[in-house]
């Protein structure tokens, strides 16, 4: 198999996964830096980011097309993450995240845990915010990840998709819609500055897209299809994955 090939495969399981509940640069992150090791690391971020915008924005699409998706939380959650991921992104060539790095298989744990005792926890769609509080939530959860999306972000989409579950009384399935949503402002923001820094392989990134696109279109459809509780089972065995990946580049590497 070429490497080339190689990439265009973890582009589109990595579509797939990002699309039901987020957490797809496990796959292709890895994928960039097995194949490109003498390339600069941000300008494999960027590259990854521009692959992946085009699957998350083509899954938020086919979600908002077949699911009711909560826009009252979706559009202030998602103008938050796009102000703050940039303001993460300028952060981090500012100050090293090696504590977040230390911190994140810890949290992660906790959000397992928790997900995984309540069993009932994301079946049924019972929103408990309206109004101004929803708002502001909202603000809150979408600035929060956002800055952490653009400062270090591993697991982004699946800290959204539980931040929707437990914060807002969303289901699984549409929380991960309204997640998706606020993952494109988070992309269109990085993008923005990986562009300006020049940190970008377009004709790597672009193919890979594509790969991406499909996966993501294959993988909504299946959570729409199968409902909140396959999007709750995949959801834990992300984080679990990404519990392993981050205990061992925190501690390990």
């Amino acid at each position: 198999m070429s490497e080339f090939a190689f990439l265009y495969i973890a582009a589109f399981f990595a579509g797939f996964v990002d699309a039901v509940v987020g957490g797809g640069g496990l796959i292709q992150l890895p994928a960039l830096f097995s194949v490109f090791p003498n390339i600069a690391p941000a300008t494999l971020l960027g590259t990854n980011k521009l692959s992946g915008f085009w699957g998350t924005g083509a899954a938020a699409i086919s979600f908002a097309r077949r699911v009711k998706i909560e826009w009252t939380a979706a559009v202030p959650a998602a103008a938050a993450a796009f102000v703050f991921a940039f303001a993460g992104a300028y952060t981090v060539t500012r100050i090293p995240p090696d504590f977040i790095r230390k911190m994140l298989p810890f949290i992660l744990i906790a959000v397992a845990a928790y997900t995984f005792m309540r069993k009932d926890m994301g079946i049924t769609h019972a929103p408990v915010h309206k109004g101004v509080k929803e708002r502001w939530l909202a603000i809150t959860v979408g600035g929060s990840v956002g800055f952490y999306d653009g400062f270090f972000g591993p697991g982004t989409g699946s800290f959204l998709v539980f931040l929707f579950v437990r914060v807002f009384g969303f289901d699984f399935l549409g929380a991960s819609a309204v997640a998706k949503i606020v993952n494109v402002a988070c992309n269109i923001s990085a993008l923005l500055w990986f562009w300006k820094s020049g940190h970008l392989l377009w004709q790597i990134g672009l193919a890979m897209a594509v790969c991406n696109v499909l996966g993501s279109l294959i993988g909504s459809r299946m959570a729409i299809k199968h409902g909140s509780g396959f999007v709750r089972r995949l959801f834990l065995v992300v984080v679990l994955l990404l519990i392993l990946k981050t205990g061992y580049d925190a501690f390990f590497k």
